[in-house]
């Protein structure tokens, strides 16, 4: 078996953030990736900054995403900052979501960075802050 080092295990969390996220397992995203409460912002998008739980984070994008066909999230440029049980990482990403039916163009893009801040649980690493900033967004934003 292969060890993996801190940092390895940090970004795999992330990872596991925007690909669970994708797929829609919102079970693993509460159990794997996000402690019980999270400090939560995504004021960028007009959304709220608030302290609520993973499960109700997991609520409210799967109602978001309720009739998208598909979302794909791509990271990377992570920058990590470890001191001793907690982590901050500075992430780019962007989110494409894709739509088959939507008659003002099939799909919208996201692009901008994320700050999180993650704590060692003794299950691993688990996100207790998320903010996303977001830079700009292309197409046909309401996916219509």
């Amino acid at each position: 078996m292969v060890s993996f080092t801190v940092r390895d295990e940090i970004i795999e969390v992330i990872n596991k953030l925007f690909i669970y996220t994708d797929m829609q397992e919102w079970e693993k995203l509460q159990n794997e990736v996000f402690s019980d409460d999270v400090m939560f912002d995504m004021s960028s998008l007009g959304g709220a900054k608030e302290e609520t739980s993973s499960k109700a984070i997991c609520e409210l994008w799967k109602k978001g995403f309720a009739g998208i066909d598909s979302i794909n999230h791509l990271a990377g440029n992570y920058l990590v900052d470890i001191h001793d049980m907690v982590a901050t990482v500075f992430v780019y990403a962007t989110a494409t979501h894709y739509k088959a039916s939507a008659t003002k163009g099939t799909t919208r893009e996201f692009t901008g960075t994320y700050n999180i801040r993650l704590m060692k649980h003794g299950t691993g690493w688990k996100i207790y802050e998320f903010k996303y900033n977001l830079k700009y967004q292309t197409g046909n934003i309401d996916l219509v």
